[in-house]
């Protein structure tokens, strides 16, 4: 039976909250890939505590025989790759959902290039055989809605394979910020990777060189804290570290800060600091398909704050660790909120409440879920209960005690 967390909020919260923010995984899993394909891999500094980059460490220094990785869908993704090009035979399973979640473009798209990789289960899912080869570089094509992951699990062999790789997306591009993620950090191993048009990028074959590097602050992990902020106006949050200018997408969240009332600014040196300025909107709307790990927050968030919404670009979340825009609805329920959703990339409110009934929260063993809905502590008349509250450790592992000035945390 899996444990539960009573969350309540605290009769005293501080006027000011100070927040050490864990390392961005989805840096820290890219740079881990690149490292591991120098001939002379350097030190990484600040890299991310998750599970998710903890299994990425592990699979890289073991003999890549057997890897496990359990739910980390980037460690899927970016191995699957990384294996094509390494000598001998390797396997590589996950968690029972990772077992259900597609990885047949990518496989298609690697084989397409001469890799070696057989289904062990059913077809077009993981567990994977992968025997290494030699790939034969040149033009590859994927549909531009389908996870950046795939995209970059190209990009990040790219400089090792002969002539690298012309890759063109056809359609509409789902989280491009990703993309350009992963195209900043070739850059830092001195590979020129660009878009030559729109939809066409270009990663050339060429040595990675590599100097000691250090992992910034996670900023999908921010949009906890600002909806924490959002539900406790008279406190003010100072987050670190980080960087005004960076690569990861979810940075551009900061632009959101108005519509839920807060003022945010960062400073030279690497604080972010929040405080409550204005009343928040009456209505929001907004495309998260560059950021889509961040709508459960904000979903959760305009649903306590009385907020109508409709946000759209969510069609990757019926793939991720659970199918989130099924588990939004039925557990926003719970607690009293009924949200609406075309069960396919748009989920709205329009300020329709029921009765609730304060049952655990479940997470079904998705990080985000956990994460998404602590907040709701800060305002209910009733205690909140978070099923399998581990979870966070996917990404966040010091979540409940960061937390724990402002929402006291009772294992149950």
């Amino acid at each position: 039976m899996s444990q539960v967390y009573i969350l309540r909020r605290k009769t005293n919260i501080p006027n000011e909250v100070a927040v050490d923010l864990p390392s961005s995984k989805s840096i820290s899993n890219r740079l881990l890939i690149l490292n591991a394909l120098c001939a002379n891999p350097s030190e990484i500094n600040n890299l991310s505590d998750s599970d998710d980059t903890n299994v990425m460490v592990e699979a890289l220094k073991g003999d890549l025989k057997h890897i496990d990785i359990g739910a980390a869908g980037t460690a899927m993704r970016f191995l699957t790759a990384y294996l094509t090009i390494q000598p001998g035979v390797h396997e590589i399973t996950g968690s029972e959902r990772m077992r259900k979640r597609p990885i047949g473009t990518l496989v298609n798209a690697l084989r397409a290039q001469g890799a070696n990789i057989e289904y062990m289960g059913e077809e077009g899912f993981p567990p994977l055989r992968i025997t290494g080869t030699t790939l034969k570089g040149g033009d590859v094509t994927f549909p531009g809605d389908i996870s950046s992951q795939y995209i970059t699990a190209f990009m990040l062999i790219g400089p090792t394979v002969k002539g690298g790789f012309k890759i063109h997306l056809e359609g509409t591009i789902n989280s491009r910020p990703y993309i350009d993620m992963t195209m900043a950090i070739l850059r830092t191993f001195g590979i020129d990777a660009k878009w030559i048009d729109e939809t066409t990028l270009v990663i050339p074959q060429a040595e990675l060189k590599t100097k000691p590097m250090s992992v910034e602050g996670d900023w999908t992990a921010v949009s906890y804290w600002y909806a924490m902020a959002a539900l406790c106006p008279d406190t003010k949050f100072n987050l670190y570290p980080l960087d005004s200018v960076s690569t990861q997408g979810d940075a551009n969240t900061a632009q959101l800060l108005a519509a839920f009332g807060l003022e945010g600014c960062i400073t030279a040196d690497r604080h972010h600091l929040l405080s409550h300025k204005v009343d928040p909107k009456g209505f929001f709307e907004y495309d998260f398909r560059n950021q889509p790990d961040m709508a459960q927050t904000y979903v959760v968030l305009c649903c306590l704050l009385g907020i109508s919404f409709r946000f759209c670009g969510l069609e990757s979340l019926k793939i991720k660790e659970t199918d989130r825009i099924s588990a939004l609805v039925a557990e926003l329920r719970k607690i009293g909120y009924v949200i609406e959703t075309n069960d396919k990339d748009e989920i709205w409110y329009n300020g329709e409440r029921c009765e609730a009934s304060f049952e655990p929260i479940k997470t079904y063993k998705d990080h985000r879920m956990a994460m998404s809905f602590a907040p709701a502590a800060l305002v209910l008349n009733h205690d909140l209960l978070i099923d399998d509250p581990g979870v966070v450790s996917k990404s966040y592992p010091n979540f409940w005690n960061d937390i724990s000035p402002l929402i006291e945390v009772i294992p149950q």
